[in-house]
């Protein structure tokens, strides 16, 4: 059967998944859309300020915006951020302090947070500024909650970090609800331990964010889930307001932080992915579940399978060989609306141990709500594919990728 004879077969399949997403798609597009009129947005949001970017009612009304979204105290949105690695960046250069300690409840963190840490040596690193740092491994996919409560009964933890999206790894990405029972074990011990979630690719996945069940703190990229494709770049932090406070003096300096920081006329794009951000997210989980059922049938190892939870837009695609890694990615770039003409290879890329290959045919560089595709090369050769702008999009561009996996010549669907 060719590509096209799988995607109707599959759709027919995955016609009750496919509603459930859309009853999380309605879930949210009420909550977005509730938000903006409960907090008066106008036209005039969409004014921009520059230089030090004083009294920016868009930015500052965006960020009460986010506030009602997330059910949190306080929020920063700011185009000041460039990534999601560089928001959890200065997240943690805020909230620790010589000899504070640490600790990663999730396993080793994402690749780009290393030199951060100083997990890979970096003169600018928290290690390099005396901060120590530590981490309790998952067990099947889980907390070890065992490890954790004996740990901080022995040891005085000032900030927990929680990677929620699998990253780089083969390992399941953590739901809310392991998120609100480590959150309760951990407040139970002490309520003073910071607790930071790094929430990239999971936002409108689930019914509930992290804040609503006692994280302190949260961080997300805007070139991600909740940009939906239209903000350029930027990243959001949501959580208590003495936190978000020190967030802003640590991207601006202190005593001007959130003060200052001109939009330079990025408002209208931050309103409206946010906006758009229910219907591309669940474009992106259906064409995650799609390529999921389609890839199994092919005889290929994928987690998560098409019928299990989903709380992030990431599919992995286990191939066991390179060839198949670098030749299904470079399928994902020919299907893509930017560049598909451009070869991917492997490359060393900055911030990473091992070569990776990326398809990122995208509006926005960088942009993994767009359809893209990326791994590591190493064992056992995985493919992270997440995103899609529209279900017909990412449609399109797995079958390109199927296509070229299987050497056969792209047709019309």
């Amino acid at each position: 059967m060719n590509a096209n004879g799988l995607i109707i077969e599959a759709e027919n399949k995955l016609a009750d998944i496919y509603n459930k997403v859309d009853e999380l798609e309605l879930y949210y597009s009420k909550k977005v859309l509730d938000a903006f009129k409960n907090n008066n947005v106008s036209e005039s949001c969409f004014n921009s300020t520059t230089g030090y970017g004083y009294n920016d009612v868009g930015r500052d009304t965006l960020e009460k915006v986010y506030s009602n979204i997330f059910n949190s105290e306080d929020a920063l949105v700011r185009n000041q951020f460039i990534s999601g690695s560089h928001a959890i960046s200065k997240t943690l250069f805020a909230l620790l302090r010589p000899n504070d300690l640490l600790l990663s409840i999730s396993g080793l963190p994402y690749d780009t947070l290393h030199e951060v840490i100083g997990i890979a040596h970096n003169d600018s690193s928290l290690k390099s500024f005396g901060i120590k740092y530590d981490q309790i491994d998952l067990v099947d996919d889980d907390f070890d909650y065992e490890k954790i409560k004996n740990y901080l009964l022995n040891n005085n933890v000032k900030v927990i970090e929680i990677q929620r999206s699998k990253g780089y790894s083969t390992r399941k990405s953590l739901n809310i609800e392991k998120i609100e029972k480590v959150v309760k074990l951990i407040k139970d011990i002490n309520k003073e331990i910071i607790i930071m979630v790094d929430n990239c690719y999971c936002e409108f996945t689930e019914k509930k964010n992290p804040i609503e069940v006692g994280a302190d703190i949260c961080v997300g990229s805007l070139i991600k889930n909740l940009g939906a494709g239209i903000a350029p770049n930027g990243a959001y932090v949501v959580g208590r307001h003495d936190l978000i406070e020190l967030v802003g003096e640590s991207l601006t300096l202190p005593g001007e932080g959130r003060e200052v920081g001109p939009t330079l006329g990025i408002n209208k794009s931050f309103y409206q992915g946010l906006f758009m951000a229910p219907s591309v997210i669940a474009s992106a989980l259906k064409t995650a579940i799609l390529t999921s059922y389609i890839m199994e049938k092919l005889g290929y190892q994928v987690s998560p399978r098409y019928d299990e939870e989903r709380v992030d837009i990431v599919q992995n695609i286990i191939f066991n060989d390179s060839e198949k890694l670098i030749k299904y990615t470079q399928g994902i770039q020919a299907g893509s609306p930017i560049d598909s003409n451009v070869l991917p290879l492997p490359w060393d890329m900055p911030g990473y141990k091992d070569q990776v290959i990326m398809a990122a045919g995208t509006f926005t560089q960088g942009s993994s709500i767009e359809l893209s595709c990326d791994g590591p090369l190493r064992e056992p050769y995985i493919a992270y594919q997440q995103g899609a702008l529209t279900y017909n999009y990412g449609k399109l561009g797995l079958i390109s990728a199927i296509n070229n996996l299987l050497d056969k010549k792209n047709t019309d669907y």
